[in-house]
C-alpha cells in the first residue's frame, strides 16, 4: 500500500469537482499567484522611481512557477510563517531580487489578493456551468412546453400545468443564481496595496511622503490583475464580509439544485421523470430491479454541505477584531475552497442529469386521466348550465357523484368512475364530455409562458455563454 492510500484525501476532488476547479485551489496556483503579486509590486515600484534593477525584475519573472515546495516546507518549519517561508524560497530562486521582494508589503498583500483573484476566476468557472444548466433546462422546457401534467401543491394533485412550464420554474431559480454570481464577479474588489494595518504608511515612507505616488502604485498593481474596483479602505485584511457575499452566491446554486433534485426524486417515485440510468448501472446491491436516483441524491447531499459551510463566513466576519485577528485563517482555508469544489461538483452532476433526463409521457397521461375528472367538474357544471340546467341542483349532483367516486378510489382501491357516473345522469346528457375532458383545456397559458421565458431570459444567456455551454463535462464516478 502506498503512503498516498494511507492518507485522507478529499472526496470533493476525487469524486465531484472538475480538474479545473481543483487546480484553482491547489498549491501551485496559490503560490505562483503570490509570486506574480510580488513581481507586479516590484515592477510598479520600479516604474514609480524606486531603485529596482531590470535584472531583478527579470529574475523574478523567470521563476514564477518553478516553486521548490520541499524547501518552502523547511522554511515554514523554521519560521512558523508561510508567507515568510515563500519569500525566502522565492529569494533563493531569484537571488538578485532578494533585497526587494515584498518591499513595503504585509502578508495579506499576497494572501488576500490571491484569494480574491482565485475566487473571481472560480466564480467565472461556476457561472459558465450554471449557464449550461440553464441551457439544458431551456431545451427541456421547449421540448415539453405543451405536455400536460398534474400540478402539485402540498404534493397533492392540483390544476394542470405542463412539463415544460415546470422546467421553467426550476430554471428561473438558476437564472437568479447566475445573476447574483455575475454581480459578484463584476463588483469583486482587489484588496490592493495597503500595508500592515491598511494605512499604506510603509509605502508612503518608501516614496518619501508622496500620497500621489502611493495612490498610483496601488492603481498600477490593481490594473495588472484586471480588477476595476479596489477596497477603498481596509485594515490588514479585506473585509471578511466579502467572503460571506461570495459564499452566499454559491449557496444560492446549492438551494436551486437541491430543490430541483428533490422534485426529480419525487417524480421518479411517480415514474413520470427520471435521471439517466446507464445500461450496466446497479441500483441496489440487493434489489436488482431498482433504479435509484443516485445522481440527484449526491447533488442534494453536496448541497446540504454547501448550505452548512455557508454559515461559517458570516460568523468569521462578525468576529474580526479591530484591524485584524488571525482566527479567520484556518477556517477560510477550508470553507472557501470546499464550497467552490462542492458547488462545482453539483453543477457538473446537474449537467449530466439534464443531458440524459428521461420523461414517460404515458405515465404522465395516466395520472392526468385519473385526476382530471375532479378538476373538470367546474367546466362540466358550466357546460350543463349553458345547456339549460339549474346551477344549484347540478352542483349538488356533482358533489354527490364526486364523493361516491372518491370513496370507490380510496376505500375500494378501484378506478375513478366519476365521468361514467355523470354521463349516466340525465342532468348532464347535453354535455360534450370529449371536449370538456381534453387536458390541453386545463393548462392555461403554460406553453406560452414557457415560450416567453425561453425568448426573454434563456436566449440572452445562451448567446453570452455559448462557449462554456458547449464544453464537455466528464464525471469522475
Amino acid at each position: 500500500m502506498t503512503n498516498q492510500k494511507k492518507l485522507y484525501t478529499s472526496p470533493l476532488v476525487e469524486r465531484n469537482a472538475s480538474k479545473e476547479m481543483s487546480e484553482l485551489f491547489g498549491a501551485q496556483k496559490k503560490f505562483s499567484t503570490w509570486r506574480h503579486l510580488w513581481l507586479q509590486l516590484a515592477k510598479a515600484q520600479k516604474k514609480l522611481g524606486l531603485d529596482i534593477k531590470q535584472n531583478q525584475i527579470d529574475q523574478m519573472a523567470g521563476n514564477l512557477d518553478d516553486i521548490d515546495f520541499k524547501k518552502a516546507e523547511q522554511y515554514e518549519k523554521k519560521f512558523r510563517h508561510d508567507v515568510v517561508a515563500h519569500i525566502h524560497t522565492f529569494a533563493d530562486a531569484a537571488p538578485k531580487a532578494a533585497p526587494i521582494i515584498h518591499l513595503g508589503a504585509t502578508s495579506c498583500f499576497v494572501t488576500d489578493n490571491t484569494d480574491l483573484i482565485i475566487m473571481r476566476q472560480a466564480l467565472q468557472l461556476i457561472a459558465g456551468k450554471v449557464a449550461a444548466v440553464i441551457n439544458s433546462l431551456g431545451k427541456f422546457a421547449k421540448k415539453y412546453r405543451s405536455l400536460p401534467t398534474l400540478g402539485f401543491t402540498h404534493f397533492q394533485p392540483a390544476q394542470l400545468t405542463t412539463v415544460g412550464k415546470r422546467a421553467t420554474l426550476w430554471c428561473y431559480e438558476f437564472v437568479m443564481d447566475l445573476q447574483e454570481i455575475e454581480h459578484r464577479i463584476t463588483t469583486m474588489p482587489f484588496r490592493g496595496v495597503k500595508g500592515t494595518t491598511g494605512t499604506q504608511a510603509s509605502f508612503l515612507n518608501i516614496f518619501n511622503g508622496s500620497h500621489k505616488i502611493v495612490e498610483q502604485l496601488e492603481k498600477n498593481v490593481t490594473t495588472a490583475f484586471g480588477f476595476k474596483n479596489i477596497c477603498i479602505v481596509t485594515g490588514q485584511t479585506y473585509q471578511r464580509k466579502l467572503d460571506t457575499l461570495v459564499i452566499n452566491s454559491l449557496a444560492g446554486v446549492a438551494q436551486s439544485a437541491h430543490k430541483f433534485c428533490n422534485d426529480l426524486r419525487l417524480l421518479a417515485n411517480l415514474k413520470e421523470i427520471e435521471e439517466p440510468f446507464e445500461k450496466s448501472q446497479v441500483g441496489s446491491s440487493a434489489m436488482a430491479y431498482k433504479r435509484n436516483p443516485m445522481r440527484c441524491e449526491r447533488i442534494t447531499a453536496l448541497s446540504r454541505l454547501v448550505l452548512s459551510l455557508a454559515s461559517s463566513p458570516p460568523m468569521t466576519a462578525s468576529q474580526q477584531w479591530l484591524e485584524r485577528t488571525l482566527d479567520d485563517s484556518a477556517n477560510r482555508r477550508v470553507v472557501i475552497p470546499e464550497t467552490f469544489l462542492a458547488v462545482d461538483g453539483i453543477v457538473q452532476i446537474l449537467i449530466n442529469v439534464l443531458d440524459g433526463i428521461v420523461v414517460y409521457p404515458k405515465v404522465i397521461e395516466t395520472h392526468v386521466t385519473a385526476e382530471l375528472p375532479f378538476m373538470a367538474t367546474e367546466n362540466i357544471l358550466m357546460a350543463a348550465v349553458k345547456a339549460g340546467g339549474n346551477r344549484q341542483s347540478l352542483h349538488e349532483k356533482i358533489r354527490q357523484h364526486s364523493q361516491a367516486a372518491a370513496n370507490r378510489i380510496k376505500n375500494l382501491g378501484k378506478s375513478n368512475d366519476l365521468i361514467d357516473r355523470l354521463k349516466n345522469d340525465s342532468a348532464f346528457s347535453k354535455v360534450n364530455f370529449a371536449t370538456v375532458l381534453k387536458p390541453e383545456n386545463y393548462i392555461g397559458r403554460a406553453p406560452q409562458q414557457a415560450d416567453d421565458f425561453l425568448k426573454k431570459i434563456i436566449a440572452p444567456i445562451k448567446r453570452k455563454y455559448a462557449r462554456q455551454i458547449n464544453k464537455k463535462i466528464d464525471l469522475h464516478v
